[in-house]
């Protein structure tokens, strides 16, 4: 061996298999037919650079307690329940109250929650007309926004009367959930001495 690599021959070993191919080209007419064919080939793409490794994970982060996740939700429910006790009066069996007492805690729930509405949330009607009206709901309305109830056939623009407007919250403006409260106590118990 002369010290070099096969793979870049030197330029004596390189003149020793020109002359081998020549004759063996002369005399061997298939083997002249793969080297016309390694000729006309194209020539290989070099090989990538290897990648450079992937920088080192970081440790994932610890997954959050579901009331965790869950807290801005948990603050409305608790907010609603301060407000207008709405937790006490879902809890509460009112089957056994007469329907004026049911009217008057409906009443205090109303106002409370409506309270909790108006002051964190701006809310709209999704459709404007009245309630009743006559609509038309063109090709590409929004599904999301508007559902479709009844003998659905064919394809938009429809043509129904509106039985819901439906609601969008166009503003919200809820406070931030401390890290240093439970944001599953949506109402703390109350002991009085």
């Amino acid at each position: 061996m002369d010290g070099h690599s096969e793979s870049n021959p030197s330029i004596a070993s390189r003149f020793g298999l020109a002359w081998t191919c020549f004759w063996r080209i002369l005399g061997q007419p298939a083997f002249a037919g793969q080297v016309a064919r390694a000729i006309a080939a194209p020539a290989p793409a070099p090989a990538p650079a290897p990648a450079p490794p992937p920088p080192p994970a970081s440790a994932p982060a610890p997954a959050l307690p579901p009331e965790r996740v869950n807290a801005a939700g948990l603050l409305v429910l608790s907010l609603l329940q301060r407000e207008g006790r709405l937790v006490d009066f879902l809890q509460e069996n009112v089957a056994s109250f007469s329907d004026a007492e049911v009217g008057a805690a409906a009443r205090v729930v109303h106002a409370g929650c409506k309270k909790v509405l108006v002051e964190y949330f701006t809310v709209e009607p999704i459709l404007k007309e009245a309630e009743g009206a006559s609509v038309i709901l063109p090709a590409g309305f929004d599904a999301g926004r508007i559902r479709i109830t009844g003998n659905v056939a064919g394809q938009p623009p429809f043509r129904g009367a509106l039985k819901h407007h439906g609601w969008v919250a166009s503003a919200v403006r809820l406070p931030s959930v401390s890290e240093n409260l439970d944001p599953r106590v949506l109402a703390p118990a109350e002991v009085e001495l």
